[in-house]
């Protein structure tokens, strides 16, 4: 797939064009976000599960090499790769794609909504870490507190003030490593 994979930029400006058609990302950050999901989260996915709602295509398209849907698909299979590959090889290297407001800080909102997107598809399995009384619910934290609900209401109620709220972001490669941490021994039962 590697040879017909679109490079980033492209993905981005195609996944944009796209909107009308509700991919779950449309963005590279967003792309990120759910992409790591995927590879921290509870259950392996079927990729045409996941990949299908990520960017709005007929699962058909895996059976047509040479189009930008599968340029877009070899794109986000490398990205699943090279994130897997951190994840599994040197955690602490993983870094979140954030973009940058207009005041130069950090705006994780974009990865955080589409990793959220991602949980979304199998909420359920996802639903020990959604309990407040798991001792491990935590490290959803960094992540829910800068996602919205369908409705754009913040997930976890009215913003909170303070630098724990403010650099949240900062957890984020933590808590991921930490959850792939906490699934592995139920996603890769022996």
């Amino acid at each position: 797939m590697a040879a017909a994979a679109m490079p980033l930029a492209e993905l981005e400006q195609w996944l944009q064009a796209r909107v009308d058609q509700h991919p779950a990302a449309t963005s590279l950050p967003m792309l990120g976000g759910y992409v790591a999901a995927i590879v921290a989260g509870p259950v392996s996915i079927n990729p045409l599960d996941w990949i299908c709602p990520l960017l709005a295509i007929d699962a058909d398209a895996f059976n047509h090499g040479g189009t930008p849907e599968f340029a877009a698909i070899s794109a986000v299979a490398l990205r699943y790769n090279e994130i897997s590959q951190i994840l599994s090889t040197t955690p602490r290297q993983f870094e979140p794609m954030h973009r940058r407001k207009a005041n130069g800080g950090v705006d994780p909102r974009p990865w955080c909504q589409g990793f959220y997107a991602a949980m979304r598809l199998r909420l359920l399995a996802w639903a020990p870490m959604l309990d407040a009384s798991n001792v491990n619910h935590g490290l959803l934290l960094p992540i829910l507190l800068h996602c919205r609900d369908d409705q754009g209401r913040p997930l976890l109620g009215p913003p909170r003030n303070g630098r724990e709220t403010w650099r949240a972001y900062a957890d984020i490669p933590a808590a991921v490593e930490a959850l792939r941490q906490y699934w592995m021994p139920i996603r890769y039962a022996r």
